[in-house]
Protein backbone atom coordinates (compact mmCIF):
# COMPACT_ATOMS: atom_id res chain seq x y z
CA UNK A 1 0.00 0.00 0.00
CA UNK A 2 1.68 3.24 -0.81
CA UNK A 3 1.41 6.05 0.73
CA UNK A 4 0.53 9.95 -0.62
CA UNK A 5 3.08 12.60 0.21
CA UNK A 6 1.74 15.92 0.23
CA UNK A 7 5.22 18.63 0.45
CA UNK A 8 4.67 21.56 2.74
CA UNK A 9 4.45 24.87 0.96
CA UNK A 10 8.38 26.22 0.72
CA UNK A 11 8.00 28.89 3.24
CA UNK A 12 4.81 28.16 5.53
CA UNK A 13 6.23 26.48 8.29
CA UNK A 14 8.94 29.24 8.86
CA UNK A 15 6.43 31.25 8.78
CA UNK A 16 4.40 30.06 11.36
CA UNK A 17 7.00 29.83 13.44
CA UNK A 18 8.47 33.64 12.97
CA UNK A 19 4.82 34.37 13.46
CA UNK A 20 4.25 32.30 16.67
CA UNK A 21 7.49 33.62 17.86
CA UNK A 22 6.89 37.42 17.57
CA UNK A 23 3.36 36.41 18.99
CA UNK A 24 5.33 35.10 22.59
CA UNK A 25 7.41 38.25 22.17
CA UNK A 26 4.04 40.55 23.04
CA UNK A 27 2.44 38.17 25.40
CA UNK A 28 3.90 37.44 28.31
CA UNK A 29 3.12 34.65 30.95
CA UNK A 30 2.46 30.95 30.26
CA UNK A 31 0.56 32.07 26.69
CA UNK A 32 4.43 33.14 25.66
CA UNK A 33 5.85 30.34 27.01
CA UNK A 34 3.21 28.10 25.16
CA UNK A 35 3.96 29.95 21.72
CA UNK A 36 7.74 29.65 22.27
CA UNK A 37 7.39 25.74 22.38
CA UNK A 38 4.40 25.60 20.18
CA UNK A 39 6.57 27.21 17.66
CA UNK A 40 9.74 24.46 18.88
CA UNK A 41 7.21 21.89 18.47
CA UNK A 42 6.29 23.50 14.72
CA UNK A 43 9.90 23.55 13.93
CA UNK A 44 10.79 20.23 14.87
CA UNK A 45 8.09 18.90 13.56
CA UNK A 46 8.62 19.91 10.09
CA UNK A 47 12.91 19.03 10.25
CA UNK A 48 11.13 15.30 11.13
CA UNK A 49 8.51 16.03 7.88
CA UNK A 50 11.18 16.99 5.63
CA UNK A 51 13.31 14.04 6.87
CA UNK A 52 10.85 11.58 6.76
CA UNK A 53 10.09 12.56 3.36
CA UNK A 54 13.86 12.29 2.15
CA UNK A 55 13.64 8.84 3.81
CA UNK A 56 11.04 8.07 1.84
CA UNK A 57 11.96 9.22 -1.52
CA UNK A 58 15.12 6.69 -0.53
CA UNK A 59 13.16 4.07 0.40
CA UNK A 60 10.80 4.00 -3.00
CA UNK A 61 13.84 4.24 -5.05
CA UNK A 62 15.70 2.24 -2.95
CA UNK A 63 12.30 -0.24 -3.64
CA UNK A 64 12.36 0.22 -7.18
CA UNK A 65 16.25 -0.76 -7.51
CA UNK A 66 15.03 -3.58 -5.22
CA UNK A 67 11.89 -4.91 -7.58
CA UNK A 68 14.17 -4.71 -10.56
CA UNK A 69 16.96 -6.76 -8.70
CA UNK A 70 14.47 -9.00 -8.10
CA UNK A 71 12.66 -9.69 -11.08
CA UNK A 72 16.63 -9.99 -12.52
CA UNK A 73 16.86 -12.19 -9.83
CA UNK A 74 13.77 -14.21 -10.44
CA UNK A 75 14.75 -14.75 -14.80
CA UNK A 76 18.12 -16.06 -13.69
CA UNK A 77 16.39 -18.19 -11.08
CA UNK A 78 13.98 -19.71 -13.95
CA UNK A 79 17.46 -20.21 -16.42
CA UNK A 80 19.00 -21.68 -13.60
CA UNK A 81 15.80 -23.88 -12.68
CA UNK A 82 15.76 -24.69 -16.70
CA UNK A 83 19.86 -25.94 -16.41
CA UNK A 84 19.72 -27.82 -13.72
CA UNK A 85 16.54 -29.59 -15.08
CA UNK A 86 18.36 -30.12 -18.31
CA UNK A 87 21.88 -31.40 -16.22
CA UNK A 88 19.60 -33.69 -13.99
CA UNK A 89 17.90 -35.20 -17.35
CA UNK A 90 21.77 -35.70 -19.09
CA UNK A 91 22.84 -36.99 -16.00
CA UNK A 92 20.36 -39.60 -15.87
CA UNK A 93 20.88 -40.71 -19.40
CA UNK A 94 24.75 -40.54 -18.28
CA UNK A 95 24.00 -43.03 -15.25
CA UNK A 96 21.98 -45.17 -17.32
CA UNK A 97 24.17 -45.80 -19.90
CA UNK A 98 27.10 -46.19 -17.72
CA UNK A 99 24.97 -48.88 -15.96
CA UNK A 100 24.42 -50.51 -19.31
CA UNK A 101 28.17 -50.24 -20.10
CA UNK A 102 28.67 -51.80 -16.22
CA UNK A 103 26.46 -54.27 -16.81
CA UNK A 104 27.63 -55.32 -20.68
CA UNK A 105 31.41 -55.24 -19.37
CA UNK A 106 30.61 -57.57 -16.45
CA UNK A 107 28.75 -60.22 -18.88
CA UNK A 108 31.39 -59.69 -20.91
CA UNK A 109 34.24 -59.96 -18.42
CA UNK A 110 32.23 -63.21 -17.47
CA UNK A 111 32.29 -64.55 -20.91
CA UNK A 112 36.15 -64.54 -21.34
CA UNK A 113 37.11 -65.55 -17.88
CA UNK A 114 35.29 -68.69 -18.91
CA UNK A 115 36.72 -68.78 -22.24
CA UNK A 116 40.44 -68.16 -20.13
CA UNK A 117 39.89 -70.75 -17.34
CA UNK A 118 38.39 -73.07 -20.86
CA UNK A 119 41.94 -72.45 -22.52
CA UNK A 120 44.12 -73.12 -19.56
CA UNK A 121 42.28 -76.76 -19.04
CA UNK A 122 43.05 -77.17 -22.99
CA UNK A 123 46.61 -75.51 -22.66
CA UNK A 124 47.38 -78.15 -19.49
CA UNK A 125 45.25 -81.32 -21.47
CA UNK A 126 47.68 -79.95 -24.36
CA UNK A 127 50.83 -79.97 -22.69
CA UNK A 128 50.33 -82.63 -21.06
CA UNK A 129 50.04 -84.33 -24.23
CA UNK A 130 52.51 -82.70 -26.25
CA UNK A 131 55.11 -83.94 -22.82
CA UNK A 132 54.08 -87.18 -23.54
CA UNK A 133 54.44 -86.68 -27.72
CA UNK A 134 57.66 -85.42 -26.70
CA UNK A 135 58.92 -88.20 -24.38
CA UNK A 136 57.22 -90.99 -27.07
CA UNK A 137 59.33 -89.25 -29.55
CA UNK A 138 62.67 -88.97 -27.88
CA UNK A 139 62.50 -92.63 -26.88
CA UNK A 140 61.52 -93.44 -30.99
CA UNK A 141 64.22 -91.00 -32.05
CA UNK A 142 67.03 -93.17 -29.48
CA UNK A 143 66.02 -96.00 -31.64
CA UNK A 144 64.91 -95.40 -35.33
CA UNK A 145 67.17 -92.81 -37.52
CA UNK A 146 65.38 -90.67 -39.97
CA UNK A 147 66.06 -91.90 -43.76
CA UNK A 148 64.35 -90.14 -47.38
CA UNK A 149 62.70 -92.84 -49.03
CA UNK A 150 64.32 -92.64 -52.30
CA UNK A 151 67.96 -93.27 -50.42
CA UNK A 152 66.03 -95.99 -49.44
CA UNK A 153 65.36 -97.60 -52.92
CA UNK A 154 68.59 -96.34 -53.90
CA UNK A 155 69.99 -98.89 -51.17
CA UNK A 156 67.88 -101.17 -52.25
CA UNK A 157 68.99 -101.29 -55.55
CA UNK A 158 72.65 -101.55 -54.35
CA UNK A 159 71.81 -104.52 -52.16
CA UNK A 160 70.34 -106.27 -55.16
CA UNK A 161 73.33 -105.38 -57.53
CA UNK A 162 75.56 -106.30 -54.89
CA UNK A 163 73.46 -109.60 -54.29
CA UNK A 164 73.95 -110.39 -58.11
CA UNK A 165 77.74 -109.70 -57.91
CA UNK A 166 78.44 -112.12 -54.96
CA UNK A 167 76.49 -114.68 -56.74
CA UNK A 168 78.49 -114.68 -59.96
CA UNK A 169 81.27 -115.15 -58.38
CA UNK A 170 79.81 -117.90 -55.91
CA UNK A 171 80.40 -116.13 -52.77
CA UNK A 172 76.79 -117.53 -50.67
CA UNK A 173 77.34 -115.74 -47.60
CA UNK A 174 78.17 -112.35 -49.18
CA UNK A 175 75.67 -112.96 -51.60
CA UNK A 176 72.97 -114.43 -48.36
CA UNK A 177 73.70 -110.73 -46.30
CA UNK A 178 72.92 -108.58 -49.16
CA UNK A 179 69.70 -110.24 -49.94
CA UNK A 180 68.90 -110.20 -46.22
CA UNK A 181 69.68 -106.06 -46.42
CA UNK A 182 67.56 -106.01 -49.25
CA UNK A 183 64.79 -107.60 -47.80
CA UNK A 184 65.30 -105.38 -44.50
CA UNK A 185 64.47 -102.39 -46.63
CA UNK A 186 61.83 -104.07 -48.44
CA UNK A 187 59.84 -104.36 -45.07
CA UNK A 188 60.64 -100.95 -44.13
CA UNK A 189 59.17 -99.43 -47.49
CA UNK A 190 55.94 -101.54 -47.02
CA UNK A 191 55.41 -100.57 -43.66
CA UNK A 192 55.26 -97.08 -44.82
CA UNK A 193 53.03 -97.77 -47.48
CA UNK A 194 50.54 -99.21 -45.02
CA UNK A 195 51.47 -96.41 -42.52
CA UNK A 196 50.26 -93.70 -45.06
CA UNK A 197 47.31 -95.87 -46.40
CA UNK A 198 45.83 -95.63 -42.84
Amino acid sequence: MSATVVPLPPNSSSETIDFLRRMASMVSGRNGEMLLRAASLIQSLSQRAMSAERLFHETQEESKRNTVLREAAELATDAMIGQIEMLRAQLTEVTAAAAADRTAFNDERGKLLCLMQDAETHIGKLTTELETLRASVDSFNDTVVSVPIEALRLARTQFEYLSNGFAGKGDVISQAMSEIGGFAIDQALAAKKTADSA
